[in-house]
């Protein structure tokens, strides 16, 4: 028989954020988070996400044994902007065992109805920043560091099994970096360049400082219409990049302003340190941290994380000028291989652009739904 518990103490937020340690610990895939990283995002005093949901996490205990976990979340100002009146339910770990799964799936479900939603999607989290979807392809590449973690197949059959229907999928694109940018990318950006757009050149994650809140100015201007999106606040957009920016490499991050010094457009990708946070195994200390630098040194990949450009400005050549600098910094860094980051299947423009440019898609993701009213 199968019970759930609310995690209402320290004690059970402590099981809560351990479990996937126990699920994945024969599965070669899954990448674990850091420990440190997590206790952020499920304290209520250091993730201001909360302040604008309701939310309940579950434990789910068999045989005395507890054996999944789930959260759910209901956004209260993702629904009021976008006219829904939907629950999420995110960071759903079990073991193989479809009667935890349904135990906990039913918990959310219920906690959803009394709450008066009509509708309960997932695996999304408080934003798209957080882990989305299940994985659907690819269960033999590895993940990378923030992208949705590695989940098991059983976990997609599971949902289906519970009645919960495609919402939308998600695509994970690769490609090899060219050892010479194509000369169209340069003559694009040099006539980017000529009206007084430049990218700027940082020395230190210091100097990049100054520009973290327009960065995220343009992120809620431009990223409306991505689904699961809600715009942060600042101190929301405070956190977020206290929580990365101290993981990011200054060469592969680059700001685009206009001749007023306005910022309109961005990137930011990272050298993939996967295989360092799998040999840190959660922990930063004592050689976590040693492990993950190393990664830096050695790896061969660049990852996209985010970017944007001003919407008025798309379709300028801006993006161009991004890529002949990001690209130049990633010859300069001996990086061969491109990952995309996650793309909607609905973003038919950022999708085609990828598909021209020889991108394959290595990895699917699938978000669910599920009507309870």
């Amino acid at each position: 028989m199968v019970t759930v518990r609310e995690v209402l103490n320290r004690s059970d937020l402590k099981i809560f954020i351990h479990l996937p340690f126990k699920i994945h610990r024969h599965h070669k895939q899954w990448l674990p988070p850091l420990l440190s990283d997590e206790w952020k995002v499920f304290d209520k005093t250091k993730n201001h996400a909360f302040e604008h949901c309701d939310t309940i996490m579950i434990l789910a205990e068999k045989d005395g044994k507890v054996e999944g976990r789930i959260m759910g979340i209901i956004n209260h100002v993702y629904n009021a902007g976008h006219n829904e009146n939907n629950a999420r339910f995110c960071f759903l770990e079990c073991t193989e065992d479809y009667e935890v799964f349904e135990a906990l799936t039913e918990a959310v479900e219920k906690w959803a109805k009394d709450k008066g939603t009509e509708k309960v999607v997932g695996p999304l989290g408080f934003s798209d920043k957080d882990p989305q979807g299940f994985l659907i392809e690819g269960f033999d590449d590895p993940v990378t560091v923030m992208v949705t973690n590695h989940s098991f197949q059983y976990m997609v059959d599971f949902t289906e099994r519970h009645g919960y229907g495609k919402k939308l999928d998600l695509f994970q694109y690769r490609s090899t970096i060219p050892e010479i940018v194509p000369d169209v990318y340069y003559r694009i950006a040099e006539r980017v360049k000529n009206r007084g757009f430049k990218v700027l050149k940082f020395k230190n994650s210091k100097e990049i400082r100054p520009y973290v809140q327009p960065v995220f100015d343009l992120i809620n201007e431009t990223y409306t219409d991505i689904y699961g999106f809600a715009p942060l606040d600042e101190q929301e957009a405070r956190e977020f990049s206290e929580r990365f920016l101290p993981l990011l490499n200054h060469e592969y991050i680059k700001v685009v302003v206009d001749p007023d010094n306005n910022v309109v457009a961005f990137i930011v990708a990272m050298p993939d340190i996967s295989k360092g946070f799998k040999q840190a195994k959660g922990k930063l200390f004592p050689i976590g941290f040693a492990y993950i630098l190393r990664s830096f040194k050695t790896t061969k990949q660049l990852n996209l994380l985010l970017g944007c450009v001003k919407t008025n400005l798309q379709n300028s050549g801006i993006d161009a000028l991004m890529t002949v600098a990001l690209f130049e910094s990633a010859n300069k860094g001996k990086l061969t291989t491109l990952d995309s980051h996650l793309i909607m299947e609905e973003n038919v423009r950022m999708r085609a652009l990828m598909e021209r440019q020889d991108y394959t898609i290595y990895k699917k993701y699938r978000i669910f739904e599920k009507k309870i009213g």
